[in-house]
């Protein structure tokens, strides 16, 4: 497979997107305060739509529909036990995650004539389920203790390094990680570095418990998480032009880089604010 070449304007576009979906994700953390998460819960719902549609338009797993319904209807499920539950946890989203792995593979099982594909769908629907409820960890977040202000550090870092990765690529993608994925290192590492300066700066602004070290440390692992999700697809998309399959929708091709940026992030984000806060 000859290299791939690296389109400028493309970069620049997913960039763009990337810093949308960020300030669209932080600005609607503020809206949500006690006995008011629904319009933090919609704007999330929202995010897992594009989520849905990128990427079972981009893994194309067995029973396509199934899943992508299924999907959708574990982000429902989720998000609404985010926010109604008495006590913030993670218990219930692990069990819709799981309801929904399930259902989404008994559900391909039905057409015989995906049989065949099944193992091999089985980390696809993994993937698609697990990331949509990943988001509904933001609704969790926000409900406890310096949660909105966490959810502000580390989606900020995130949004910041996803789009200055992308900007830096439009520029200069090298040194290039592989011929086949136009992307280069520097972008990577100098997204994830720019973000760990933002969260920062941000964390000098905060209030206890923040301190610009903490901010520092939950925004890099939040921007780290973001960038390495984003560079895993433009790997996975390699990986199966490279097998022979048609490449997917352009437009899902490449939002499904940034959305799973925010999806590995949001859980980090709920992790760090745990362990370091």
């Amino acid at each position: 497979m000859p290299p791939v070449e690296v389109r400028r304007s493309l970069s620049v576009a997913v960039a763009g997107f990337a810093a949308l979906l960020g300030v669209g994700l932080v600005l609607g953390a503020q809206t949500s305060g006690p006995g008011h998460r629904l319009p933090f819960a919609v704007i999330i719902f929202g995010v897992q739509l594009l989520f849905v549609l990128a990427w079972t338009m981009a893994m194309r797993p067995p029973a396509m529909l199934v899943v992508a319904l299924l999907s959708v209807g574990a982000a429902a499920v989720a998000d609404t036990a985010a926010v109604q539950t008495e006590i913030a946890g993670l218990a219930p989203l692990g069990y819709v995650a799981a309801g929904g792995f399930v259902l989404g593979v008994l559900g391909q099982l039905v057409r015989r004539v995906d049989r065949v594909r099944v193992t091999d769908s089985l980390g696809t629907t993994l993937l698609i389920v697990v990331g949509v409820v990943a988001f509904g960890t933001l609704i969790v977040l926000s409900r406890i203790p310096a949660g909105t202000q966490a959810i502000t550090v580390c989606l900020t870092a995130s949004g910041v390094a996803l789009t200055v990765a992308r900007l830096v690529d439009a520029v200069a993608a090298w040194p290039r990680l592989a011929p086949q994925v136009p992307r280069g290192a520097a972008g990577v590492v100098g997204g994830a570095m720019v973000g760990t300066l933002v969260s920062a700066v941000l964390g000098s602004y905060l209030v206890t418990p923040f301190t610009p070290t903490r901010a520092a440390i939950i925004g890099l692992v939040a921007a780290v998480a973001a960038v390495l999700a984003d560079l895993a697809v433009g790997y996975a998309e390699a990986g199966r032009l490279m097998a022979g399959e048609p490449p997917t929708m352009w437009v899902a091709r490449h939002m499904q880089g940034p959305l799973g940026g925010f999806a590995l992030a949001a859980p980090a984000a709920y992790a760090m604010c745990m362990f370091v806060l």
